[in-house]
């Protein structure tokens, strides 16, 4: 469970933008933020106050050119803290599929292995 939630603003210049607002607003440190892609943690990822509005943070998600090629790509963003997923993105590219059904898979994928791994650190810490 976590008390942030993330809208998507869009995708320009290679960079995924979102607001990020903490439930009952505050100020406080910025949330920290993973972005999945596959089993990698996406590096570049900045969490930065909104100027004049308490509790909401802009997130930019840099889409590294390395990562894409022909298919469809899936991003997980998640609360670092408590690994609850946040929002998602995909990125497709190549000749035409069928789109959704696809990024729906890799989505999905993308969802589980986080889970995975947040499952896996859950019994490490209560076993």
């Amino acid at each position: 469970m976590t008390d942030l939630n993330l809208t998507k603003l869009r995708i320009a210049d290679g960079i995924w933008e979102g607001d990020l607002q903490r439930d009952g607003g505050g100020v406080g440190t910025p949330p920290r933020v993973r972005v999945m892609h596959h089993d990698a943690e996406v590096p570049g990822v900045e969490v930065t106050p909104i100027a004049d509005t308490a509790g909401h943070w802009r997130l930019r998600v840099p889409i590294p050119a390395h990562l894409l090629s022909d298919g469809v790509h899936a991003f997980v963003i998640a609360d670092a803290e408590t690994a609850a997923t946040l929002g998602s993105f995909a990125v497709a590219l190549g000749d035409p599929m069928e789109p959704d059904l696809r990024a729906e898979v890799d989505l999905l994928r993308a969802e589980l292995d986080l889970l995975k791994r947040a499952f896996r650190r859950h019994c490490t810490e209560t076993g």
